[in-house]
């Protein structure tokens, strides 16, 4: 059986006590009562707690061990060797302890006996209440093991010959006394609540056993629990039954969610909302805290509950919540840490350790010996979640005050089961969203391609009264973690809420990559009341009330009422919330009455029988459930050395549900196959495959890729730089993105420098590095000055305070960017102020507004001389269309600047206009700022030169006109870049249209609207909102290679086609990819998707793949239904029609039956048969018996008649085309992209061509590079991508 196969429940079971001799000597009088006891392992229970030999002997022992594991010894002297392992009653009334205690290896037993009696092991002279506490340990590397500890208390019972003494005297009578055993169960999983009641039950027995049964009882108990299986991450739960209770374990969220097993209300009964803020505060800083309370049950579970509050994020430090008095030096540790300890222990932690967050669970408050005072919480979080908080449910007797009196138990626990778990769920999507709110910027400040965080930008962009906050958090490795998550796009909780709640004006900033500025509407947020300004951060603020409170941040925790909190303004509309699923029980047969080997095999068939019974009658509809019976399925088998049936298993997994699929679990089993059965499993292609795949898998996992765990803090560089570097340095910094416009940077900043032998301090220079030429860099400290220069002109236009008579003029997405210094114009004299938009003057003396002009009216823009005096000064001339008059600024000195600032934002939003192109307005103005940076840095006369160098646009303008035609501008409605977060453009391989119900969610976050998917050619998929489109989803990895083609399939899956032979399956809901399907050998070219006959046939779906292979699948069960191969050259593209099947290859296309054979054939044109030729698109028009196609390298699409395919009765010639690239039907019309002539380099055009007259009706000049696809969007709009060198998507209408 493999090593790795996950254990049960149970990891092991451990029973603490005093010892025999202690108890002797105690009852002998020897040791007072009162006194503590040495409390020791007694016994050690954990699996595997039977062997197939046993089976040779129905009445051998049922807990045999089949192996030997790592030994815990604990001899003591005068201890008979006593062996309690044969059956038979031991005539020594104490427990037996062995000699070698078989313990799992990751487990330690040295600190076990004081953790279970933290308070000391005290014998009772009356029996005392079961207590209950719990565990949790972790090792050196992180990984925790949960432990939960029952107290139970047992008679002290000797042989008769054993007398005890009073006051030095026999006595024959002696004193009853009472002692503790501790029975410690011990679990990979946190399940607290589940093993409580386990303990729970078993009690109940334990307390009727007589003591000489009590190890044969915790075996058999130990044994019971290690048969139950985990529940894989999902909504399937297990329940079994442990008489008189039934016990569910609840399922994980996902795969990087830990089990929540316990009551997370807790906290909120013990703290107002200021204490748990200072408390996850304290967390989130990474300082030395310290919980008390006078029950050592309550340590654990608070603890617990606060790290489940910052998930995502995960506490890096040492995690101890119990600490015994032994361990109090613990606390001494110089680093962070989170532990606890009694209240009792209060004085002497404060007396001997400084710098500590003391929290009091009893007393419900925080205090702090840190000389600096904890840091507050962000303001606008902090209130949200407060509002939040004040909506959750957290007593249990209200929701039952309109229910019932119930008699039955198991309905009674059920209720609060759920009651619980509902309310689980509502507090963990507060401290979600508290954590997004707190963190919600952090990507604006992220630069992917260097992996870098710019700290110091992200810590100026917060409010002065947060800083604090976010300087300490910086530092800290928690927050590190989470830097490494988001620069690995991992899409977990985090990522999905910050996306569904990202507001609309960030929905639509993300359509360009402009620099940030505040926008109108956000400087007039600042004008108005705090409370209002305080609401502008939030996510799910309720704007219906608007009441004014007053805003500050907390300096003192108590449990009076903060009046911020009688404002009803902050609330947070519930339809944010995570939804809870339904989540499914899965019942476990009763456990075997005596735990023999068959008879637990029998158990395990009961259980396989069950699940299999479950597997048959789930709807292929709910994959999710299915999967999770598939993994219930396969692990049992595992453990019980079916090998084959397991892999089997876990391969209808791994095409079901890919998020739950267990990969270690499955390169364990492939290695531990015997000859006979990889010779079977390699017969069978399926199951070849997924042993291929696993081993693979085990030998990459050899070689980590170190760049997915770095994390960089921006610097400013301290060497030279060459060109390279220079790029990636600026892209560092986040001031620009584009390759092309950073080089003209570097040019910009190196103008007219000779080259100089050696370096002069503080210049730029050449370097002669070869004969041949000489190599630029830059030196730091010009960097250095040119980025002061950046930020600091960026900070006087976040800090520009404009009146509000100002305000109302502009729009409210405007924002200003450059502001003049005081001139004379002649409308006055003001500040010059420069927006996406337009120029307007800030009037001084009494502030108020003159509009200038709109950079599309400028009609001319010209540097003349004004009369001063007896001197002429420079003066800057904008002539407008509208207006007769001439604009006239006296700038002096800033003249030449702002009329290159000028013409560059005129010649950009001239381009804008005519491409329908907003991008070319945003890098018009990153152009104009960087302008402005540069004059600012070199400060010499050549200064105005070498901004002229970024001045791309004017320059394209006056050199190379491009006038588009008429046509493709009334045609083109909008572009848009799916590539704005990237370096340099990629190729759009495919794109594809979804209407508003594929992926339904909710309507707020966008959720219901169309969509558009756009594969690039990096292998990533960016999701547009097609109602506003913006993108949604940036950047879904699926696979590493590029992707060929996409299928909407029912309402909740897109299939893609790779190149790397897989079929990926995305999730619309989730948008992550967990199916794929690789049945496919060759790169899987084409997917096609056959109308249903009637509601109540099966969905099929076919694919097709390079090599001539066409699968045929049943979209419910993701099987394979038939598949077949046909003989062509390079199979590309398939369409299904009427129940036939049309296959286009590169030489030939094919009508082909259901079974596969060839029933027409149509080879390529006698004419292209001449000169090297192939077919790249074709249609099949039904309603006109007609099939169209077209050619690489070819500028004519062939029309043939389905009644006779030997030859073309009509080509269609495409003027100025080079070859046909891609093809599709809308309404009466066939588009066509197409390879078009650019002087030198290929530019993409479409045709429009008439299905009736067979002629072309538009040719539109689309991109700047071939166009790679097209696609509809319910024959209203068409979509085309563009190659690499343009990266574009253009939306065209429909007539």
């Amino acid at each position: 059986m493999a090593d790795n196969i996950p254990s049960g429940l149970l990891e092991a079971c451990v029973v603490v006590g005093a010892s025999t001799d202690c108890l002797r000597e105690l009852c002998q009088g020897k040791e007072k009562a009162s006194s503590l006891l040495e409390a020791e392992v007694l016994q050690v229970h954990a699996p595997p707690f039977v062997a197939e030999e046993s089976v040779t002997d129905g009445h051998a022992p049922a807990f045999s061990r089949a192996q030997k594991r790592r030994s815990f010894l604990k001899k003591k002297k005068e201890r008979p060797a006593v062996s309690g392992k044969n059956g038979t009653k031991n005539n020594n009334p104490d427990i037996h302890i062995a000699d070698d205690l078989s313990v799992p290896k990751d487990i330690d037993l040295i600190a076990l006996p004081q953790l279970c009696f933290p308070g000391g092991l005290r014998v009772a002279s009356e029996n005392q209440e079961d207590s209950y506490h719990f565990l949790v340990f972790t090792d050196v590397f992180g990984n925790q093991t949960h432990g939960v500890v029952v107290q139970h208390y047992k008679p002290i019972q000797f042989s008769l010959d054993i007398v005890a003494y009073q006051n030095g005297h026999r006595s024959s009578k002696a004193p009853r006394l009472y002692t503790p055993f501790g029975i410690c169960v011990i679990s990979k999983y946190p399940y607290y609540n589940a093993l409580r009641d386990c303990l729970s039950s078993f009690l109940v027995q334990l307390k009727t056993c007589r003591m000489s049964d009590f190890d044969e009882q915790v075996k058999e108990f130990s044994a019971k629990l290690a048969l139950v299986p985990i529940p894989p991450p999902g909504h399937l739960q297990v329940a079994f039954r442990l008489k008189p209770l039934q016990i569910v374990l609840p399922p994980r969220e996902d795969m990087d969610w830990p089990v929540v097993d316990l009551d997370l209300h807790l906290p909120f009964l013990c703290f107002r909302p200021e204490q748990i803020l200072q408390v996850i505060s304290s967390i989130l800083t990474e300082q030395k805290v310290v919980f008390l309370s006078s029950d050592w049950a309550r340590l654990t579970l608070v603890a617990e509950c606060f790290m489940l509050y910052i998930r995502p994020l995960r506490w890096q430090h040492p995690f101890v919540p119990v600490l015994s008095h032994e361990m109090l030096d613990f606390l001494m540790a110089p680093t962070a840490y989170l532990m606890g300890c009694h209240l009792d222990h209060l004085t002497e932690v404060v007396e001997e350790i400084e710098d500590l967050v003391l929290i009091d669970i009893d007393d419900g408050t925080v205090t702090s010996s840190c000389a600096a005072g904890l840091p507050e919480m962000p303001v606008t979080a902090s209130l949200c979640f407060k509002r939040q908080v004040e909506g959750l449910q957290l007593h249990y007797d209200l929701e039952m005050c309109r229910q019932g009196s119930s008699n039955d138990l198991w309905e009674l626990r059920a209720h609060r089961r759920q009651w619980q778990q509902k309310l689980n769920s509502d507090i963990l999507s507060v401290t979600l969203e508290l954590i997004v709110n707190i963190f919600r910027d952090v990507h604006n400040h992220l630069n992917y391609e260097h992996r870098v965080f710019n700290n110091e930008e992200y810590l100026k962009s917060q409010e002065p009264t947060d800083q604090q906050f976010y300087q300490k958090v910086l530092e800290t490795h928690i927050f590190h973690s989470f830097l490494r998550d988001r620069l690995n796009r991992k899409m977990d909780t985090f990522t999905r809420m910050e996306i569904k709640t990202r507001p609309e004006a960030y929905r639509l900033r993300t359509m360009s990559d402009a620099p940030r500025r505040p926008t109108m509407q956000e400087m007039a947020r600042k004008r108005m009341s705090p409370d209002i300004r305080l609401r502008l951060g939030m996510s799910l603020p309720n704007l219906l009330e608007d009441r004014p409170f007053l805003a500050g941040p907390f300096h003192h925790l108590s449990f009076k009422k903060n009046p911020l909190l009688n404002d009803k303004s902050i609330t947070c509309r519930p339809d944010f919330r995570l939804p809870a699923r339904p989540v499914k029980t899965f019942k476990l047969p009763e456990f075997p009455p005596p735990l023999a080997y068959h008879y637990v095999q029998n158990y395990y068939c009961e259980l396989i029988g069950l699940l299999s019974k479950a597997i048959d009658v789930a709807t292929p509809d709910d994959s999710a459930l299915l999967a999770r019976y598939y993994y219930l399925r396969g692990l049992v088998n595992s453990v019980t050395g079916k090998r084959l049936e397991a892999l089997t298993d876990f391969q209808s997994l791994h095409r079901t549900d890919m998020d739950v699929f267990p990969a270690d679990m499955v390169a364990s089993l492939v290695a531990s196959l015997q000859p006979d059965e990889r010779v079977v499993a390699m017969q069978r292609p399926e199951l070849k495959r997924l042993i291929s795949q696993a081993q693979r898998s085990s030998g990459g996992q050899a070689q980590p890729n170190d760049d997915d765990d770095s994390v960089k803090r921006f610097e400013l560089p301290r060497t030279h730089m060459h060109l390279e570097d220079f790029v990636r340095r600026v892209q560092e910094s986040g001031m620009a993105k584009d390759t092309s416009t950073i080089r003209r940077l570097f040019d910009a900043l190196t103008v007219g420098l000779e080259p100089a032998v050696k370096v002069l301090a503080h210049s730029v220079f050449y370097h002669d590095s070869s004969p041949d030429g000489q190599q630029k860099q830059v030196d730091p400290e010009v960097f250095r000055i040119f980025y002061t220069i950046w930020k600091e002109t960026e900070a006087v236009a976040q800090e520009v305070d404009l009146p509000a008579a100002v305000l109302e003029r502009l729009e409210p997405n405007e924002c200003v960017y450059k502001l003049s210094s005081s001139v004379k114009t002649s409308h006055g004299v003001g500040k010059i102020a420069l927006t996406q938009r337009r120029l307007f003057l800030l009037t001084e003396g009494r502030p108020g507004y003159v509009d200038v002009t709109w950079f599309r009216d400028i009609e001319e823009v010209k540097i003349s001389s004004a009369p001063l005096l007896l001197m002429r000064i420079p003066s800057l001339k904008i002539k407008t269309r509208p207006r007769r008059e001439t604009f006239e600024a006296n700038l002096k000195t800033e003249c030449e600047l702002w009329h290159l600032m000028i013409k560059e934002m005129w010649a950009g939003r001239k381009m804008a206009d005519e491409h329908k192109d907003p991008q070319y307005m945003q890098q018009a103005l990153t152009n104009a700022l960087l302008m402005d940076a540069v004059v600012g840095c070199l400060q010499s006369q050549k200064a105005i030169y070498a901004a002229s160098k970024l001045a791309h646009f004017d320059k394209m303008k006056r050199e190379v006109p491009i006038m588009v035609p008429k046509t493709t501008s009334e045609t083109l409605k909008h572009k848009i870049n799916p590539c704005l977060d990237l370096t340099s453009p990629q190729a759009v391989d495919i794109l594809f249209y979804t209407p508003g119900q594929l992926g339904m969610a909710s309507a707020a976050a966008g959720g219901g609207h169309p969509k558009l998917w756009c594969a690039l050619s990096d292998g990533t998929v960016v999701v547009f909102d097609a109602a506003t489109w913006s993108i949604q989803q940036n950047c879904i990895r699926v696979g590493s290679s590029r992707l060929n083609c996409m299928l909407g399939v029912e309402e909740q899956q897109l299939w893609i086609g790779s190149q790397d032979s897989i079929i990926y399956i995305i999730n619309t809901h989730s948008m992550s990819c967990n199916k794929q399907l690789r049945e496919h050998r060759a790169e899987v070219t084409s997917l096609a998707l056959e109308d249903r006959s009637d509601k109540y046939s099966h969905v099929v779906a076919y694919s097709s793949s390079a090599e001539g292979t066409v699968i045929v699948w049943d979209v419910a069960t993701l099987q394979v239904r038939r598949h077949f191969r046909l003989a062509c050259d390079r199979l590309h593209s398939i369409q299904l029609l009427d129940g036939r099947l049309w296959c286009c290859a590169q030489d030939s296309v094919m009508e082909v039956r259901r079974n596969g054979t060839v029933h027409r054939r149509m080879a390529l044109p006698d004419h292209l048969r001449v000169c090297p030729s192939s077919y790249t698109s074709f249609l099949v028009l039904n309603e006109r018996e007609q099939v169209w196609t077209g050619c690489a390298g070819e500028s004519e699409l062939c029309v043939w008649h389905l009644g006779d395919l030997s030859r073309p009765f009509n080509r269609i010639q495409l003027p100025e085309s080079s070859g046909v690239i891609c093809m599709i039907r809308v309404k009466n019309q066939i588009w066509v992209g197409c390879n078009g002539p650019g002087g030198g380099k290929s530019r993409g055009k479409i045709y429009v061509v008439d299905t009736e007259r067979h002629r072309v009706e538009k040719e539109l000049m689309a991109h700047s590079d071939s166009v790679q696809t097209l696609c509809s969007a319910e024959d209203r709009y068409v979509l085309s991508g563009a190659a690499g060198q343009d990266g574009k998507i253009a939306i065209w209408k429909v007539e």
